[in-house]
């Protein structure tokens, strides 16, 4: 377990330089000075050219890189172009917003389509398992901002029973600020649940097929207690996957929700600092947001040793 552990941090720490290298020059190519746009067209060149001092833009880029990255090993991610504020402060008052969120659907994604997909491959073939599937294919089809509009339009604006928009602030208690978090999350949520429950169907309808599954139910075991017993601990493998990638998508893909919902979280600030042309600001919470889908890619492949030993044999 050790060896496998050590080679997938390896592999993560090679993931990451490389993740940083395309990040940072791929924005750096990108048309438009920010000292240009920030000052407008009719700025003078000598203007222009005491900005990008002051910004430290007229170092060459591999310094700047360099710089970059030894700043984000020690949680310094440089100074918001914009407005002027550490962009570690901004990040951390942002992830605030958006960690929950993303925990939030996902464990909703989880409730809904673990049993969803269970309840599916126990009834194969039945009027169960049709009803879910054709919910699950409503659900992979629906848009989740058009979801999400229909949700304000229906608890928001007519029932008013959730907040519309807007995020009430921890200092408001927790209540509150699960009661603005609601529809976004369900929003989210939703079409990640038609996915996962797919998938679990899937998964367990494949080990149910295996031999040992046979053997349990020639012993006596009925189709679900053998399901329950010994199906779905070997079908959680692909359902890890998912569950890990789905938590990167939330996470990382939640820009046009918190768009909809007038989230301040960070995609709404990367929003921001890309019609700001705040290089430093998309730099760093893009790279933060890799960091994030690659740690817990490194999660789930250690979730996979942990529940299927022969990957620990393998190394």
């Amino acid at each position: 377990m050790i060896r496998y552990t050590l080679k997938r941090f390896l592999s993560l720490c090679i993931s990451l330089a490389v993740a940083s290298l395309l990040i940072f020059f791929v924005i750096e190519i990108a048309p438009g000075d920010p000292a240009s746009f920030m000052l407008g067209i009719n700025a003078q060149p000598d203007t222009v050219a005491a900005l990008r001092a002051e910004l430290g833009l007229d170092i060459p880029k591999l310094e700047r890189y360099l710089a970059w990255t030894q700043g984000m090993l020690t949680g310094d991610f440089g100074m918001s172009y914009t407005y002027r504020t550490p962009v570690s402060q901004m990040v951390a008052d942002r992830l605030w917003v958006s960690l929950p969120l993303a925990l939030f659907a996902l464990a909703l994604s989880t409730l809904i389509a673990l049993p969803a997909g269970i309840y599916a491959a126990a009834r194969r073939g039945q009027t169960g398992d049709v009803a879910v599937m054709s919910a699950t294919q409503l659900g992979v089809a629906i848009p989740n901002f058009w979801f999400a509009m229909m949700l304000v339009l229906i608890f928001a604006i007519k029932l008013r029973w959730f907040a519309g928009g807007g995020f009430a602030g921890w200092d408001k208690g927790l209540g509150a600020v699960m009661w603005s978090l609601t529809l976004p999350a369900i929003s989210l949520a939703l079409p990640q649940a038609a996915i996962l429950a797919r998938v679990m169907r899937s998964a367990l309808l494949d080990v149910m097929n295996e031999d040992f599954m046979r053997t349990a139910r020639a012993k006596g075991l009925t189709t679900t207690q053998t399901l329950w017993k010994h199906g779905l601990r070997n079908a959680l493998i692909p359902v890890l996957t998912i569950i890990g990638l789905q938590f990167s998508f939330l996470l990382a893909g939640g820009i046009i929700i918190e768009q909809v919902f007038y989230l301040p979280g960070l995609g709404r600030l990367v929003f921001q600092a890309i019609s700001a042309r705040d290089l430093i600001v998309v730099e760093s919470v893009v790279m933060l947001l890799v960091f994030a889908v690659i740690v817990v890619n490194f999660a789930v492949d250690l979730a996979y040793a942990a529940v299927d030993p022969r990957l620990r044999a393998r190394t």
